[in-house]
């Protein structure tokens, strides 16, 4: 799985879009609110440190089972400092690529994709974390 870098973070207008805070359920279904109780800013929902948050669209299939599908938009905060468990954007050899961070025993990089092998970083490589994927934006009907 590799990531394209789309965009910046940075100081945006505030687009406010209307919330409901009634939840939906994911199962049964429950009679829907007819009113919105709050509006929700994009930007302060997935930025949280703006000079800092960059985007980038994933290609591939090597994060599936953490819910990363390709297309998708990761929100990636590079102010972070990254800890095992992380999902991460990185650069292996120049060759960037989105995976789960392992620090201990020895660095590794963990798809999450069965299909995929791990990648055990040897000493000669030069690995380097851009960001920490901190959100997700996933566009479910195009066009």
């Amino acid at each position: 799985m590799s990531a394209v870098i789309i965009g910046r973070g940075g100081v945006f207008q505030p687009l406010w879009i209307p919330l409901q805070l009634e939840s939906v359920c994911a199962g049964f279904p429950s009679p829907a609110q007819d009113y919105v109780e709050q509006v929700l800013d994009l930007n302060q929902l997935c930025v949280q440190r703006p000079a800092a948050t960059f985007f980038v669209r994933v290609r591939g299939d090597s994060m599936l089972e953490a819910g990363i599908c390709p297309g998708d938009i990761l929100v990636v905060d590079r102010s972070l400092e990254a800890v095992s468990g992380d999902t991460v954007v990185a650069s292996l050899d120049n060759d960037f690529t989105v995976k789960e961070l392992q620090l201990k025993p020895a660095p590794r990089l963990l798809p999450r994709n069965r299909r995929y092998p791990v990648i055990e970083v040897k000493a000669e490589q030069e690995l380097e974390i851009f960001g920490v994927v901190v959100g997700v934006v996933r566009q479910m009907r195009r066009g």
